[in-house]
């Protein structure tokens, strides 16, 4: 199959495959690290789930962490019998047909496309946050040359080298989460102790606020299977992919779960001002007389918001690749680099829209932007995942290898995303916010028209995908 004409018999030359077997398991699991961007949620995401499950905050990501752990077995399972790039566009296809892998792709790419915009949005807020903690309150150049500069070395990065950019991503992360817990235990130092009366008095919980900030919760761990779609280039995939997902999904919770119980601990049990904090993290450290910790959170931010851009980037350009390979979308979108084995034409298609976007957004300020963007990506994320916990069964089931668990495993993943689609759109938010789920129903409603097509004029390109999906 050449980069060109589509699917054939021939096999690839190595000059224009992914580079098999680039990366090890601690570099895949640090790609589902670096988009799921850890040190975001208790620099900012935290603030929603505390406003919304209060004192319970804790609770509400313990029971979170859960149900993404459900949803990473069943990709865990598909993984494991699938390796190849772009994965949820195989997973979804091999189950249902080439047309439903074909939107699966389609959300995908939506999903981490978006989520590249949001981070890059959120970057010169931090850097802002930065300046004024460090005293300049008036930088030299404007914020959003930080944003542009940031999609340079985006760019640059997942274009040279996918064990580069895997590695930078993986340290940058390492560094960042590592700042957040030093100063943490620096807080719980400064208590004296780890126990906290008011969130363990379980009888005061209000449970239907802890449901009700599970979908915020979820959207705090998309990205935890994106090692996934580096399948191609990870070594033994079958196994390392699966052990990257279901492990970073499991770290991630273990964080989010502890961060939100030593944080509302740290801030005197004052759910309140923290759902309505811009910097709840530096709020808890001033609180503990670490104020001039503040400028250290707000670099941990940046390091992991160009981390997560660059994880997206390389999670979304695999997609492109390979429904380019197929013909699903534009053939060019195929194509890899003679010597660096990147898919660099998706990777700049991939950073073009992300600059597009940026520069569009740009009148709408970059806080307004992180939030739209940022909701949009999640659609994409958990409609993918529900479709995943259906595959997963379904895949086993065709395989004389469905067990009762495997079906409790699926349904349970999929009420989660129910209820975490449900409560996107109900109650309804405030406009904009309440147009973004019409929005991403659009987008959907265009690849659904664009794949009808192709499939009526050319039948014989997405039966491939039943047969050998990169083979």
């Amino acid at each position: 199959m050449s980069a060109t004409t589509g699917p054939s018999t021939t096999p690839l030359s190595a000059a224009t495959k992914l580079r098999d077997g680039a990366l090890s398991i601690i570099e895949t699991f640090g790609q589902s690290l670096a988009v799921i961007a850890p040190t975001l949620t208790p620099a900012l995401n935290i603030t929603v789930v505390a406003a919304t499950a209060g004192i319970a905050c804790w609770l509400s990501y313990f029971v979170g962490t859960i149900g993404v752990l459900i949803v990473a077995l069943s990709v865990g399972i598909l993984a494991s019998r699938h390796a190849q790039a772009g994965s949820f566009f195989v997973y979804v296809g091999r189950s249902f047909g080439p047309y439903t892998g074909a939107l699966a792709g389609w959300s995908m790419i939506s999903a981490y496309i978006m989520t590249a915009i949001a981070v890059v949005e959120a970057f010169p807020i931090f850097v802002g946050n930065l300046l004024t903690a460090l005293g300049i309150d008036k930088p030299i150049v404007p914020l959003w040359v930080f944003a542009f500069a940031q999609i340079a070395m985006i760019g640059y990065a997942a274009y040279r080298d996918i064990k580069l950019s895997s590695r930078v991503g993986l340290i940058c992360e390492c560094i960042s989460v590592g700042i957040i817990v030093i100063i943490t235990a620096m807080v719980i130092g400064v208590h004296g102790t780890v126990v906290d009366p008011q969130q363990l008095a379980f009888s005061k919980f209000n449970y239907g606020s802890v449901f009700a900030g599970l979908p915020f919760v979820i959207f705090s761990f998309v990205g935890f299977e994106s090692s996934a779609t580096l399948a191609k280039e990870s070594g033994n995939p079958k196994k390392s992919i699966p052990l990257a997902v279901v492990s970073c999904a499991a770290f991630a919770g273990v964080f989010f779960t502890l961060i939100a119980y030593f944080m509302v601990f740290g801030d005197g049990d004052n759910t309140t001002a923290m759902g309505s904090s811009s910097s709840p993290f530096t709020d808890v450290a001033g609180k503990a007389g670490l104020s001039w910790t503040s400028a250290i959170v707000y670099t941990a931010a940046c390091i992991s918001s160009f981390a997560c851009g660059l994880a997206c980037v390389n999670a979304g350009s695999r997609l492109l690749f390979s429904m380019g390979r197929y013909k699903f979308l534009h053939g060019s979108m195929g194509m890899v680099h003679k010597s660096h084995q990147t898919p660099h034409v998706a990777v700049l298609f991939s950073i073009s829209l992300v600059a597009l976007a940026v520069l569009a957004l740009l009148p709408a300020g970059f806080l307004n932007a992180f939030g739209w963007t940022g909701t949009i990506a999640a659609f994409g994320f958990v409609l993918v995942y529900l479709l995943m916990c259906i595959a997963a069964p379904v895949e086993m089931k065709k395989t004389g290898d469905l067990k009762p668990i495997n079906i409790l495993i699926g349904a349970v993943g999929v009420a989660l995303m129910l209820f975490v689609i449900y409560g996107s759109i109900y109650p309804v938010p405030a406009y904009p916010f309440n147009i973004l789920p019409y929005l991403f129903f659009a987008y959907m409603v265009a690849g659904a028209l664009w794949f009808a097509v192709l499939k009526a004029k050319s039948p014989q390109i997405l039966a491939t995908i039943v047969h050998d999906m990169e083979g």
